[in-house]
């Protein structure tokens, strides 16, 4: 739910005339990402975002049984929600818009770094039966997957299994049929603003924007599951602690570098927590606004002329 704030600060950059030749996301990032890389306009951000139901993105699976499904499902499947409602739902908006593989997403630039895999999206997650950070679609080659086949709804919904409260996805060798499992990037990246940056040693062309929503810890944890994300389970403070943290504290010391706040917006989503499905539209409205606000103070003070002289060879 925090991603709204993401949702106003991009549609503000569109407003401003921004495009986006690449996107690269992380859990609700993924999501927005996919449709920004899909080639929405504002209008068509506002219209996607307005027709996803809330209500429904915590699903349930089997007998919806309050309480009692989450638990099952939980010790189960290792999530508490199998999230194929959001799955569905974007799958069904990108094919609007005429995006359902990677291979649509193609990336067609002359004066793109040669060093990067050329699509337009790029969606994490974290592999923790490797124990590695994926980059999707960059690193589907590493299961002997072919990139331009795999569907950019499943990278989304793996991108954004928050652990124990979405069930993690499976990943199948293409040749050992091995089994991996998927769970939300922000594991061990939530913030990926550097993954575009010039590997070949060309001057940038353009920079490359990060929008932040995720608050710092100390504290996170409560931010994050306002009256306890997970209803399936007693309130253990500790729980929240340990997801918190992995969620969070591995970029807390990176977006504190100078070129990272100088291409960082700031968005306070602290008015909802990330997984607050039942609020109002109200609130949900205000959290769009403080991410069109943070974007507008943003631009009011971004140069680029100056930002390259201090930050060379970090933009695309």
């Amino acid at each position: 739910m925090k991603g709204l704030g993401l949702v106003g600060a991009a549609i503000r950059l569109l407003e401003d005339k921004y495009t986006f030749p690449r996107v690269a996301g992380t859990s609700v990032g993924s999501i927005v990402g996919a449709f920004l890389a899909a080639g929405v306009d504002a209008e068509g951000l506002k219209k996607v975002m307005r027709g996803l139901d809330y209500s429904r993105v915590p699903d349930r699976a089997g007998p919806p049984v309050f309480i009692a499904s989450e638990g099952i499902s939980l010790f189960a499947r290792g999530g508490a929600h199998p999230g194929e409602y959001v799955r569905t739902w974007v799958r069904e908006e990108l094919e609007k818009l005429g995006v359902r593989t990677f291979g649509d997403l193609r990336l067609d630039d002359a004066g793109a770094d040669a060093n990067l895999p050329p699509y337009k999206l790029v969606v994490m997650a974290t592999d923790v039966t490797h124990g590695r950070l994926l980059r999707l679609p960059w690193d589907y080659e590493q299961f002997g997957l072919n990139p331009d086949e795999q569907l950019v709804a499943d990278a989304v919904r793996a991108s954004m299994s928050i652990p124990l409260y979405f069930t993690p996805e499976k990943l199948r060798h293409g040749q050992t049929g091995r089994e991996s499992t998927l769970v939300d990037g922000g594991v061990l990246s939530n913030f990926p603003v550097e993954i575009f940056d010039r590997t070949d040693g060309r001057d940038p062309r353009w920079p490359t924007f990060g929008v932040k929503i995720i608050p710092a810890l100390p504290g996170a944890d409560a931010k994050l599951f306002p009256a306890l994300a997970l209803p399936a389970l007693p309130p253990v403070h500790e729980v929240e602690q340990v997801v918190a943290t992995a969620i969070v504290g591995h970029d807390q010391s990176y977006i504190d570098r100078p070129c990272v706040r100088r291409r960082m917006i700031d968005v306070n989503t602290s008015a909802i927590g990330i997984v607050e499905f039942d609020a109002d539209k109200k609130m949900r409205d205000g959290v769009v606004r403080k991410g069109r606000d943070a974007a507008q103070q943003f631009l009011a003070t971004w140069n680029w002329d100056e930002y390259r002289k201090k930050c060379p060879q970090t933009s695309a």
